[in-house]
């Protein structure tokens, strides 16, 4: 699922992470970073096979959990369970902001997406609710979730 998002309907650029307009590809099931630290690796970011090898290694590049500013290609540090997916909201409501403020009629500047990998136990929280409800109210047509049931969240 995730290397096919990558792979044919992502718009990046790894020679230039932030670019304005690409779409936001957001991990909030931040423990699965290792599956993000090789789509990073295969798509061209600055990360080495090295970089791989030291998954989870103190001051290596590719810590447990995604962290922004750290890895080239991550858009937001995650971890506690529904931040990602809040985060994903306010990076929709952004994109809107952006385009209804600079994109005039025939000259489309602010058009990207905002992807996310949200789990159960993302879901299971308040704040992903509360995020929930805002994207629905606001029609936030230009939000993709992808949904990873791995039933291994404490409150099953």
């Amino acid at each position: 699922m995730a290397y096919v998002l990558w792979d044919r309907f992502l718009k990046h650029n790894p020679g230039d992470p932030g670019w304005p307009d690409r779409d936001r590809f957001i991990l909030s099931a931040g423990h699965a970073s290792a599956m993000l630290y090789a789509l990073l690796y295969l798509t061209g970011y600055d990360l080495s096979l090295d970089d791989l090898k030291q998954f989870r290694q103190w001051g290596s590049r590719t810590p447990g959990h995604p962290e922004y500013g750290l890895t080239p290609g991550v858009e937001t540090t995650t971890g506690p369970l529904g931040q990602g997916f809040a985060n994903g909201v306010g990076m929709a409501m952004a994109e809107r902001w952006l385009a209804q403020h600079y994109n005039r009629p025939g000259h489309e500047i602010v058009n990207h997406y905002t992807y996310a990998i949200v789990s159960d136990g993302d879901l299971e929280e308040g704040v992903a609710s509360e995020a929930a409800s805002l994207a629905g109210t606001l029609q936030m047509g230009k939000l993709i979730y992808l949904y990873d049931d791995n039933d291994i969240s404490i409150e099953g």
